[in-house]
């Protein structure tokens, strides 16, 4: 009989290459139940591959993936297009598949979950999916993803387009949730979720228990051992190659396995896996500004009959870095170009201080010219770059950006999402300037090129204006936060994120939710409009709901979905292979509450149904 394997996936021996260059190297790994897994790695290293390879939707060059029977995966990529339909609910049913659902009840349940992950993220179910933002397409891939129920999930940059509150909603979400494989360059989101990081590099696989913070101190440690063994190969190789070239004397004297030694060493040397070099970040804060960069006074912003700022009064000074937070939507975007003199405000005053020269990071790239090529974009008919007091070659400017020579001549379309980031960073920093605006800069970077970016930006001169939802980016690199508090009122907090959270007011009640929600994300309790059946013919229609039926309706999705996670937890240990040891008694009560869990189920489902065709009778 063939032996169960434990594991979720193993990878062995994986081998996956584009051309002539290796994602997957003879890789191994292996994703036990209840892990969470955080994929780092340079981009383009192959990591969206390596997921697809767990999600069958790519086959390997070379090696083997063995899945466990029955697995359900569910990935997620970075940009989540929505099938066409008249609203929200029913293209992410199209994308789901529910229709080839058979059993009519299953698909219902579906469906219920699928309307309670959307309020939970925010949405509006009945919203026009050709409408939906970047982030609203983000929000509903990931609560179609939940509402499937996977035993593996699979999620590429989630944390892309998503607000700080939308951020901690999914880290929670994970928390309870199944397996899962993140690649993501949040580091914050990877202290609290993560149980293991496996790094891809240069196609192979490593694995480091723990959060973040835990790699980090293993791979330094690491590095440093590296480093010692690499000094010690290199002085022996110089050894040896010093004894080879001595002279007519020592060449009658040295043997055939001595030399053949040397060339072991040499093809050892040259195939030495080397570390990838880092991006090399140069800012030239150009002539300082004045001390004062921007001021405003009981300054106002509406859009229709939304405020966007509301009598807001602040100072900039030169070399503040001012980190700006809120929810999508906000009007962080808008405040900026308040601040900047680029948009009039409604009321009241805003004054730009002497000498004050600004670039822009703009989080849509719309700076680049998607035709012309990688090295004008840098540096417009010239071949040479200056900053500061220093003069580059413009290939080798880009270089710094790791940028190959042969990439200089390619045009900006041909480029990858982290490759325009990288490029648009270049020819910000290739311009003098004593103010740096940067608007979500972190987006599609790797974890190295942001950690440069930081020690950049804290050796930076000027002022920084910075809108950004990496927790851990804001932290290290601004002085004081200015956050969004709602009804277009923004309050200035000293310090980065964390010293913002400590300080802020605490959310009322109402605002939290019953399970403990997030402001903006409506809780499980208060969820309403859930797909419906035919209501049973004995609803009296004309009857309103008493109000302990309303605390009822209220209560039930909390009941089912601790009922269906306790059904799910059931099921996993029932079907692990060493199930059988538990004894007679043990697996004769875990059948036993498992047929329990389904009639309490199936009677809640009822309960919920025929309250909710009351209650919508009633409207």
């Amino acid at each position: 009989m063939r032996r169960r394997l434990m594991s979720l996936v193993t990878l062995l021996d994986a081998e996956l290459a584009y051309g002539l260059h290796p994602l997957l190297d003879r890789a191994a790994m292996t994703v036990q139940p209840g892990e969470r897994i955080g994929l780092i790695g340079r981009n383009g290293t192959g990591k969206s591959s390596l997921l697809k390879v767990i999600a069958q939707q790519q086959p390997l060059d070379g090696g083997e993936v063995r899945r466990r029977d029955g697995l359900t995966v569910v990935l997620v990529e970075q940009e989540s297009a929505l099938p066409a339909a008249a609203t929200l609910r029913e293209s992410l049913a199209i994308r789901g598949e529910f229709d080839r659902i058979a059993d009519d009840r299953r698909r219902w349940q579906a469906e219920v979950r699928l309307v309670e992950f959307l309020h939970r993220f925010g949405l509006d179910e009945q919203l026009d999916p050709s409408a939906a933002s970047g982030g609203e397409s983000k929000r509903a891939a990931l609560a179609l993803a939940f509402a499937l129920e996977p035993q593996l999930l699979l999620l590429d940059e989630p944390t892309n387009h998503l607000d700080i509150d939308g951020i901690t909603l999914l880290e929670d979400l994970l928390l309870k949730g199944p397996a899962a494989i993140v690649i993501t360059h949040d580091r914050a989101f990877l202290d609290r979720v993560a149980t293991r990081i496996v790094e891809l590099d240069r196609g192979l696989l490593r694995s480091y228990p723990g959060n973040f913070a835990a790699y980090e101190r293993r791979k330094a440690e690491q590095l440093a051992i590296e480093a010692i063994e690499h000094r010690h190969f290199d002085k022996f190789w110089e050894q040896e190659e010093a004894w080879i070239r001595r002279g007519v004397e020592a060449r009658r004297t040295r043997n055939a396995g001595r030399v053949r030694r040397l060339e072991d060493l040499r093809r050892e040397r040259a195939a030495r896996r080397e570390r990838l070099g880092s991006v090399k970040l140069t800012l030239d804060a150009g002539e300082r500004s004045g001390k004062l960069v921007a001021e405003l006074e009981g300054v106002s912003k509406r859009f229709g009959d939304r405020t966007i700022v509301a009598d807001l009064s602040m100072r900039v000074m030169r070399g503040d870095r001012v980190g700006l937070v809120g929810p999508n939507g906000a009007g962080k975007s808008t405040l900026l170009k308040l601040i900047l003199g680029d948009l009039a405000p409604d009321a009241g005053t805003v004054r730009l201080g002497t000498n004050v020269q600004v670039i822009y990071y703009d989080q849509m790239r719309a700076q680049l010219d998607p035709e012309r090529s990688v090295a004008d974009t840098v540096s417009p008919n010239s071949d040479w770059v200056e900053i500061g007091t220093e003069r580059k070659h413009v290939v080798s400017y880009l270089g710094d950006f790791l940028f190959p020579p042969q990439r200089a001549d390619s045009p900006v379309k041909m480029l990858s999402g982290g490759e325009r980031n990288r490029l648009l960073l270049a020819r910000l920093f290739a311009r003098p300037a004593n103010v740096l605006v940067l608007d979500e800069p972190t987006n599609d970077l790797d974890i190295d090129s942001l950690e440069l970016l930081e020690a950049t930006l804290q050796e930076y001169a000027g002022t920084v204006l910075l809108v950004s939802h990496d927790r851990a980016f804001l932290d290290n690199v601004v002085t004081q936060t200015l956050a969004a508090e709602g009804d277009g009122r923004w309050k200035e907090y000293v310090g980065g994120y964390s010293d913002w959270l400590s300080q802020r007011p605490r959310p009322k009640p109402a605002e939290s939710g019953a399970d403990g929600g997030h402001p903006g994300f409506p809780a499980t309790a208060e969820i309403q409009n859930v797909p419906k059946r035919t209501p049973s013919p004995n609803v009296p229609r004309s009857t309103k709901l008493s109000y302990k039926e309303s605390r009822e309706l209220e209560q039930i999705p909390a009941q089912i979905e601790a009922l269906e996670a306790e059904q799910r937890d059931l099921t996993e240990r029932m079907s692990r292979g060493d199930y059988h040891r538990q004894g007679p008694d043990r697996i004769k009560a875990d059948r036993q509450r498992g047929e329990e869990i389904e009639r309490l189920l199936a009677s809640a489902y009822e309960r919920w149904e025929a309250l909710d065709a009351k209650a919508n009778a009633a409207r």
